[in-house]
């Protein structure tokens, strides 16, 4: 009964938007999301004092399903874009089909399966959430290797700075990637026939999209920001880059 109701409340949201353009319940998981964030944000030093690891893992989670949540919002309103080009909408609107409960259109019948843009995937969110959090124990190894073995002195930090990022993008990036795939892989119920899809239609292109973008972000992480930071800023900054995975990947397994 009460899985019904929630079930019920859903699929409401899933169909009303803002101004007619933005889904309103990714709006609402956004902001939500947004809000945990910044909590963590006020009380950053003094968990990670206590809990570095743990409090990494929860901060890499927040800020996977920030990234996702992000990915999933463009992908509606992009699609809600050229389902309503050139109509006027009210501020929360709702599908006019949805409010025929008596015969909706067949699946494929004016374009309706193609035209409702997805609702929000919940599973997929928890995906993402779930390799932030595993993820995190990782890179707070590799980036406390980095740190003792190029520590960086006042009369020269850049060149420990650089090596530490020649070592990230070279070892730790193509590793990174490679965990990401798989994992999102087999975590949709993709096999072995998938996954070598996967790699071989998404993951190079990917990595070069990679040494475009991090390179110059992990040399000013490396250089300026302190370690305790280190991975959140990582994590902070790639709120772009995931979602960019996000649209990557599901574009691949849509």
């Amino acid at each position: 009964m009460i899985s019904s109701a929630k079930r019920k409340v859903l699929d409401g949201l899933n169909k009303r938007y803002i101004y007619g353009r933005v889904p309103l319940l990714h709006t609402i998981i956004f902001i939500i999301e947004m809000a945990v964030a910044a909590r963590l944000a006020a009380k950053f030093n003094a968990y990670y004092a206590e809990r570095p690891v743990l409090t990494t893992m929860v901060t890499n989670a927040v800020l996977g399903g920030v990234a996702d949540t992000v990915a999933q919002l463009i992908t509606a309103v992009r699609t809600r874009r050229a389902q309503t080009s050139g109509n006027s909408e009210d501020f929360l609107s709702i599908e006019i089909h949805d409010l025929d409960k008596e015969k909706p259109p067949p699946v494929g019948e004016l374009g309706f399966s193609r035209r409702s843009p997805a609702p929000f995937d919940f599973e997929r969110l928890t995906r993402f959430m779930a390799y932030g959090f595993f993820m995190a124990p990782i890179q707070f190894q590799w980036f406390g290797f980095l740190s003792r073995a190029f520590p960086l002195t006042k009369t020269n930090p850049n060149a420990p700075a650089f090596k530490r990022v020649a070592f990230d993008q070279l070892i730790f990036a193509p590793f990174g990637l490679a965990c990401f795939f798989t994992y999102m892989t087999i975590a949709e119920g993709g096999g072995r026939r998938a996954l070598t899809q996967k790699f071989r239609d998404v993951y190079l292109p990917t990595l070069k999209a990679n040494f475009v973008l991090w390179p110059a972000v992990q040399i000013l992480n490396f250089r300026v920001v302190p370690i305790q930071f280190q991975i959140p800023f990582v994590s902070t900054v790639g709120i772009a880059w995931t979602a960019y995975l996000s649209l990557t990947n599901s574009a691949e397994t849509s």
